[in-house]
């Protein structure tokens, strides 16, 4: 299967020279601007401290770093060589949570490493996209008209999101469905079916609710009614809401928030940290977070337009609709707008496994548009 890509595009194989010019400087600023970001906002989370939160931060953010680069610097051809191993390999980090993960906080989700804690779900974001990029490569474009042509990927999608909301995990599982949804709709699978699936899924929701673990029913009626339990379910978005509204439009200084500050607001350092963020900075400090993410986001999409690449394009679509998910999610659940559901915010949310994750998507979008002039073909 391979020989012909390597038959035919061997004198597309670029050098070092080459790929390192080829690099997009200004997404990887971006990038490095929002990191910064993330860890002057961990530092104040502590209080003015390096410690407990910032200094990992900063180690972690190297570490990711260098990996992006690393990856930046691959052939793009070896992503699709791989992509099926590394989606089943995740896949069975996946069931090995199940069988002996790490439990924190009333849930299944990491592998403890002992240095760190491993969070497979994290992976199988990258790994999905992967995955589905090399499968519909390998197909003709009719394929996907039928059933028959869509059960593979199906498959590919159902396994994960199942293991996952087991764990339980609900965040991360529509993550996954919304990201495997985008690369659906940008292969060009029929709108009907779409429509077939979100009928289905309204019509399961009373059959889904009476699965739901009795805390993720409390952040559904909690995000529909914050006032019912304000000291219990509700207390988290009440005092977001009143951190944001406290910042105005310039904010109250470096390390002046109150609601952070005096321990008002639960998960600073981690879910509701946009929220310390424009309690400090004000809208404005808001503001500019939400247009770099724009931007990384736009240079996303852009380098997957560029694409010469059909698996290429899809890669870098469901990795910048990946990241897209993250930003959308956490601000929109600090605001109130949607319920609470444990999504940081990338590289400026205190995490390892998200950071990494977030960092090797970078590195593989990086990639893409790297290599944007070979065209792999198909299988």
């Amino acid at each position: 299967m391979y020989k012909a890509y390597e038959t035919g595009f061997r004198n597309q194989t670029l050098s070092f020279r080459e790929k390192f010019w080829g690099i997009s400087f200004s997404y990887v600023l971006l990038i490095m601007i929002l990191a910064v970001i993330g860890v002057v906002m961990l530092y104040s989370a502590a209080n003015g401290s390096w410690q407990p939160w910032a200094w990992r931060q900063l180690m972690r953010f190297g570490l990711g770093f260098g990996v992006m680069l690393v990856v930046a610097f691959m052939d793009v051809r070896i992503f699709l060589r791989y992509a099926y191993l590394f989606y089943f390999g995740v896949l069975a980090l996946l069931i090995l949570v199940e069988i002996g993960g790490h439990i924190g906080m009333g849930a299944q989700r990491w592998i403890n490493l002992g240095f760190m804690k491993l969070q497979p779900s994290e992976l199988m974001k990258i790994a999905l996209v992967l995955a589905l990029a090399r499968y519909f490569n390998s197909i003709p474009l009719q394929s996907i008209e039928s059933i028959k042509g869509l059960l593979f990927p199906l498959a590919l999608v159902i396994m994960p999101v199942f293991l996952v909301m087991i764990q339980p995990d609900l965040g991360t599982a529509l993550m996954l469905l919304f990201n495997a949804g985008a690369i659906f709709f940008a292969v060009g699978v029929q709108l009907w079916k779409f429509g077939v699936v979100l009928l289905g899924g309204i019509v399961c929701l009373p059959i889904a609710w009476h699965f739901l673990h009795t805390y993720q029913k409390n952040r559904v009626l909690t995000f529909l009614d914050p006032e019912r339990d304000p000291l219990g379910a509700g207390y988290h978005i009440i005092q977001s809401k009143i951190a944001l509204g406290s910042g105005g439009v310039f904010g109250k200084g470096f390390l002046n928030g109150t609601q952070s500050h005096l321990n008002f607001l639960p998960e600073k350092h981690t879910d509701f940290i946009f929220t310390m963020l424009s309690e400090e900075f004000g809208m404005i400090g808001a503001a500019l977070v939400i247009l770099i993410n724009f931007l990384i986001i736009a240079y996303s999409f852009v380098f997957a337009l560029r694409s010469a690449s059909y698996f290429g394009k899809l890669t870098a679509i469901g990795l910048a609709t990946n990241y897209f998910l993250y930003v959308m999610i956490n601000i929109a659940m600090v605001l109130g707008l949607l319920p609470v559901v444990g999504i940081p915010l990338p590289l400026i949310s205190y995490g390892g496994t998200v950071l990494l994750s977030v960092m090797t998507g970078f590195g593989i979008i990086l990639a893409v548009n790297t290599n944007r002039n070979i065209n792999i073909g198909k299988d």
